[in-house]
């Protein structure tokens, strides 16, 4: 009996030795890059996710960086993951999408964002999707019609916050971004609706980026309620729009335009994809953007020679009108050149997405090292954007390096809206809204810091406490 026992615990230790060792070493025909895979099935994850204060690239980069190379493997809630802050690396990876690299997220990911969305879609779906939201955000709409409504929802907001004796910044973005864009895709108006879509997204927000264990009383847990919520709202949205669609004249929304490609004969879009896109949308929309713009605020706040130059250019817009009440052109916000300089900055330094992923389609051999078949890639635009070979004092807020720069797409040392055929369609409506919330802001209002404004990333970019200011118009 005892022998059983003996050689019974002997082949457990042996199984469960072969195990970790194989989880240890993963098998590769060639030269893996340098790196430790953690615990098993655990990973490196949780000091992936561990929060930390640093302006700098993330420790857990940093550290490796330091330690292995610019190139090396580890592996993210049960994935093995390859992690590049090589330029070379990267702009190799966003040029062969398609071919070698397909976009590729955790399965926690594609819980959270639907498994229709659109970045777990690839080739011509990809493509398809990617013209239908260039309806909207596409240049032409924005000079058009997205403009003077960005301007619009700006002083209104800007106005009603100046009436209050605090302003939370992320939260008041947020909503005012939310609300234009919601309108603008599904005609959605908070103060009419019966149902609040936007606190579904607020509970998503919380547990996006979050250890995924999917228990009651986990931030994870509540972040697929959030979504659950959202989704329900958005199908039952959909469903009474088709039902009155015949009652409305012309094209009013997005909505409008999703449910002529569903009526068409023989489409490809179904209406799975359809509600997976407005929620990323939707998502992808105000929660961006409303991140950079309250880091934007409280960089000028500690910046007061940036903030006095960006208050000149606007300023000198005025003086050049007839009518000072008049509405931004589009020349006058082509011409935001130092604007768009602390927009660039602003977004270096923000690193609102930590990780772009990928995963290999075929073995491919780079600088001596192999990446296998199936292996997950991440890309690190935080290594990327605070690299002091390519920015001096890179975590300075310094606008003036981009100066006699133009960037319309990505690079291989700035990758803030994405890179390769996955440039984030967004970019363009995503700077308009920063310039002229901006323009409104510094020619009639002034603000002071209350209180917050400390940030935390886990890796995302957060501002645990808030960031309070009093917002008050000035009087010329």
């Amino acid at each position: 009996m005892w022998s059983i026992l003996v050689w019974t615990g002997a082949l457990v230790v042996i199984f469960i030795t072969h195990w970790v060792y194989s989880w240890r070493n993963p098998k590769c025909n060639g030269k893996l890059p340098p790196g430790s895979m953690g615990l098993p099935l655990i990973g490196e994850t949780l000091q992936f996710f561990s929060p930390n204060t640093s302006s700098d690239i993330p420790p857990f980069i940093k550290e490796r960086m330091q330690r292995y190379g610019p190139v090396f493997r580890t592996s993210l809630v049960g994935r093995p993951v390859i992690i590049s802050t090589d330029p070379d690396l990267n702009y190799f990876i966003f040029q062969q999408e398609g071919q070698l690299f397909q976009s590729w997220y955790p399965d926690t990911f594609t819980e959270i964002f639907g498994k229709q969305n659109v970045g777990s879609l690839h080739g011509f779906m990809y493509k398809y999707l990617k013209n239908l939201v260039l309806n909207l955000f596409g240049p032409e709409n924005i000079k058009e019609e997205l403009l003077p409504q960005v301007e619009q929802f700006a002083q209104k907001n800007l106005h009603l916050w100046s009436s209050l004796d605090s302003v939370e910044l992320k939260e008041a973005f947020a909503t005012m971004i939310f609300d234009l864009t919601a309108n603008k895709l599904i005609s959605y108006d908070s103060t009419k609706s019966r149902d609040n879509l936007r606190e579904s997204f607020v509970a998503f927000i919380q547990g996006l980026i979050s250890f995924p264990l999917d228990i009651p009383g986990t931030a994870y847990h509540k972040c697929l309620q959030g979504r659950k919520r959202a989704m329900k709202l958005l199908k039952e949205m959909l469903h009474e729009r088709r039902a009155m669609l015949e009652k409305r004249k012309g094209r009013g929304d997005f909505f409008d335009y999703v449910l002529e490609e569903l009526a068409k004969e023989g489409t490809i879009l179904t209406e799975a994809i359809a509600l997976d896109l407005m929620f990323v949308l939707l998502f992808a929309s105000f929660e961006t953007t409303s991140l950079a713009l309250t880091l934007a605020l409280k960089l000028l706040s500690d910046n007061p020679s940036v903030l006095n130059e960006l208050t000149e250019e606007h300023e000198k817009i005025l003086s050049s009108r007839e009518n000072v009440d008049a509405g931004v052109t589009w020349k006058e916000y082509k011409s935001m050149t130092y604007t768009f300089q602390v927009i660039n900055e602003t977004v270096r330094l923000a690193n609102i997405v930590p990780g772009i992923f990928r995963k290999s389609l075929r073995e491919i051999q780079f600088k001596g090292y192999t990446i296998p078949t199936g292996w997950a890639v991440m890309v690190c635009p935080p290594a990327v954007h605070l690299n002091p070979a390519k920015y001096n004092d890179p975590i300075a807020f310094n606008p003036k390096r981009w100066e006699g720069m133009e960037l319309n797409r990505a690079t291989k040392n700035f990758m803030a809206f994405g890179g390769g055929m996955r440039f984030c369609v967004g970019t363009d409506f995503t700077k308009v809204q920063m310039a002229i919330f901006l323009h409104c802001l510094v020619t009639k209002y002034r603000w002071t810091t209350i209180k917050g404004g400390d940030i935390v990333r886990t890796p995302g970019l957060a501002f645990p406490n808030g960031y309070h200011v009093r917002i008050s118009e000035t009087h010329k």
